[in-house]
């Protein structure tokens, strides 16, 4: 019960890492870059997993629970809110994961759901989506990188945009995760206040000579793909596109 009660407070926690270091490393501003090839992670597939939720535009705590009133009765926590007609409204957002690539050979592009570019995973670009999840589920959006191929691939930008819906990063607990093919899972939240972005650059993947890395980027823009282009000297021409209706 004393655990409880510190969990609670906020208080110590039990430490659940495995031996051999962490889990989880999340990528913030103070520790902004990994290296898969450093902990073994440049070969095999790299999954990257973007998952979020639609929640209400009532940010801080829930129902204005109080860490006291939680103290008295532990049990509400796990108790689902009762939501009024009077309450906040409901945030609905489609957020999309995609991806622009440049190879070594020059060739470069991009991989979205947006025009059905899903990519190739055996194939130029080495990159594929899974499929576009426009609710928010529980699996999210997946992209595959093929790193076996990475002597190839000489950047990969990872990037967020949301196709439909209120322009609001800050309420969809958006996170990026990041799977290697050894080592700990690396994780990019998407919760900074950015209001009225439409787009995100989450983190670059880079080839340099040899050494793959992992960058955290959470750089917001107001526009949509052709403006991280630009931000990022892409070069490539875009169009207005639009999702088939599902």
């Amino acid at each position: 019960m004393s655990q409880w009660l510190d969990w609670l407070r906020g208080g110590p926690k039990a430490d659940f890492d495995a031996v051999g270091g962490p889990q989880v490393v999340e990528l913030t501003k103070r520790r902004s870059s990994v290296s898969l090839t450093k902990q073994g992670a440049s070969t095999g597939h790299l999954r990257v997993n973007l998952h979020w939720q639609m929640r209400t535009s009532d940010i801080g705590d829930r129902s204005g629970r109080s860490g006291r009133d939680l103290l008295r009765n532990p049990g509400s926590l796990f108790k689902p809110e009762i939501v009024t007609a009077q309450g906040p409204a409901v945030v609905k957002i489609d957020l999309d994961l995609a991806c622009m690539y440049e190879l070594k050979d020059g060739s470069k592009g991009v991989v979205q759901p947006l025009g059905d570019f899903l990519g190739d995973l055996n194939g130029p670009p080495y990159v594929q989506l899974s499929g576009d999840d426009r609710f928010g589920s529980p699996s999210g959006e997946t992209l595959y990188v093929n790193l076996d191929h990475s002597d190839e691939i000489r950047r990969l930008l990872i990037f967020v945009y949301i196709y439909d819906g209120t322009p609001a990063f800050d309420r969809t607990h958006a996170v990026v995760s990041l799977y290697p093919s050894s080592g700990p899972r690396v994780e990019i939240g998407l919760d900074e206040r950015a209001p009225q972005a439409r787009s995100c650059a989450v983190f670059m993947l880079e080839n340099e000579k040899g050494d793959l890395t992992v960058r955290r980027e959470v750089r917001y823009v107001y526009g949509f793909q052709s403006e991280l282009d630009r931000l990022y000297g892409w070069g490539l021409h875009w169009g207005r596109g639009y999702k088939t209706k599902t």
